[in-house]
């Protein structure tokens, strides 16, 4: 299965791993003076649990894990790592999707659990900053009694800088917006240990037109450029009353043709989500429902009480137009969360379909107006090829994914989704779409984003990365394609 050059990365990889490069007793002394003995970890098991994420990607260890407690500690330990040559990652909660985290090239991991305070929070103007240890569901039960919420929801909960470093999203994003839109300003620890504010120390306007944007610069940067140590955020006042409803649907095409609708009548929508008839199937088996197996919308409304009956009305007449049936819509809680259930039990459904494999979520982004085609297209592939993929997107936005269920023992058929994720990459990328609408670029998509930027742009990119981070200190490896061993350990850990 591997070439000469394939099985040489590959022992080499091994052996990384096995016998990590030792950190000087020097360095260590350093680390300790700074957090605490306590701060810093050896320990073969910690060091494993911080060099993997959720993803498919194989685990890379660091060296060696630190537990800074504040951002001076952060910034005295990356000025002792840049002074020794050592590579710096920083880790939140490991629930990424595409390899982010891993040590392909040795190092420090910067486990950032330890700096979980929720500071300067702003009722009146609807903004708080948190440290990386704050999680979106500590923020938001921190948030209960304020009347806000923060309501960008990738699923996991993440931690809140993490999902900055990644530019996550969401079901909240037709409504809400992505990470992009929501963090109005960073506080950034760079490669040499000196801090940055994105938008200036202590800032928070809702708007600028104040020099070049870093703060965007560095949301989705996926850690490359520095270390996110701080947050500022938009909050959002919780909506006076929710309502829920599910729809089924003829065809894709019908329920993207509805979505499409809905958005230009105006109706505020907060979620619209698709599942595919091979995925409602997967959920009614799972969870004893009984929706009709077709192509399916997950909707839900937020507003005024006397609001939402207009939306779910005007909505309700869009689906019958397109030949949506069984359109049920509820208010209250119990209800709302049966109308979700399928959704919401998706990826435990899918791996259901086939018990004792792996389940890995694909993740493109295409204009609306292709979503129809580029959905047929895939199940066709999926279909051709004998894999299990089914398909559940935030069609608000263009963003689905295939949740491949896959047997972990079985090369050819790893190599089969490999495969087939690259063609699904392309044909998003054929489609004027994206190889990434939210999991990010990490390991496994970095020839992709060539090939979606252009060269201009990629060389824009590699002159930001040297001009913050000279020594390709900070998580080398990820998002550009500097060569070397790490950059040829892709293959190996999409099929391995």
């Amino acid at each position: 299965m591997f070439c000469c050059r394939e099985l040489i990365l590959y022992l080499w990889i091994s052996l990384h791993q096995v016998w990590p490069k030792t950190v000087e007793d020097g360095v260590l002394s350093s680390f300790r003076s700074i957090c605490g003995e306590d701060g810093v970890s050896l320990g073969q098991a910690v060091r494993e649990q911080h060099g993997k994420d959720e993803s498919v990607h194989r685990c890379c260890p660091p060296d060696v894990v630190v537990f800074p407690r504040c951002v001076e500690e952060v910034s005295a330990l990356a000025r002792v790592c840049h002074s020794h040559r050592l590579p710096i990652i920083p880790f939140g909660t490991g629930t990424g999707l595409e390899g982010g985290v891993g040590a392909v090239k040795g190092g420090v991991c910067f486990s950032l659990r330890k700096m979980d305070a929720v500071l300067d929070l702003h009722p009146e103007d609807f903004d708080v900053t948190v440290e990386p240890g704050v999680t979106r569901k500590a923020l938001n039960a921190y948030l209960r009694d304020t009347g806000l919420w923060f309501p960008v929801d990738p699923g996991a909960d993440a931690s809140l800088c993490g999902m900055a470093a990644t530019s996550a999203s969401g079901t909240n994003a037709v409504r809400y917006g992505t990470m992009r839109e929501n963090v109005l300003n960073l506080e950034v620890v760079l490669a040499d240990g000196s801090v940055l504010h994105t938008a200036g120390k202590g800032r928070r306007p809702r708007k600028t037109a104040a020099g070049y944007n870093l703060t965007n610069l560095l949301v989705g940067s996926e850690g490359t450029l520095g270390i996110i140590t701080k947050t500022t955020l938009r909050l959002y006042g919780v909506p006076e009353a929710t309502a829920s409803a599910v729809c089924s649907f003829p065809s894709v095409q019908a329920a993207v043709d509805s979505t499409v609708q809905v958005l230009q009548a105006g109706v505020p929508i907060a979620r619209i989500e698709f599942l595919d008839d091979v995925m409602i199937d997967a959920c009614n088996r799972f969870s004893s429902l009984n929706y009709p197996v077709t192509p399916t919308l997950f909707l839900e409304f937020h507003g005024s009480e006397r609001s939402l009956e207009e939306q779910v009305s005007t909505t309700e007449e869009i689906t019958q137009s397109n030949g949506g049936a069984d359109f049920q819509w509820a208010r209250d809680a119990e209800t709302r969360s049966r109308l979700w259930k399928a959704r919401h039990d998706a990826w435990y459904a899918s791996l259901a379909l086939r018990p004792g494999c792996k389940a890995y979520a694909t993740d493109v982004c295409v204009p609306l107006s292709r979503l129809p085609q580029i959905i047929v297209e895939t199940k066709e592939d999926l279909i051709e090829n004998r894999l299990t993929g089914p398909i559940a997107g935030h069609v608000g936005d263009g963003n689905f994914h295939c949740v491949m269920v896959v047997n972990p023992d079985d090369p050819d058929e790893l190599h089969r989704v490999h495969l087939f994720t690259q063609r699904l990459a392309r044909r998003a990328l054929a489609m004027d779409g994206t190889c990434t609408g939210e999991h990010g670029v990490g390991l496994g998509k970095r020839s992709l984003l060539c090939e979606e930027m252009g060269d201009p742009a990629m060389r824009a990119m590699q002159s930001v990365k040297e001009a913050l981070d000279p020594l390709n200190l900070m998580n080398p490896g990820k998002v550009l394609q500097p060569g070397g061993p790490g950059d040829a350990q892709q293959l190996f850990l999409h099929l391995d």
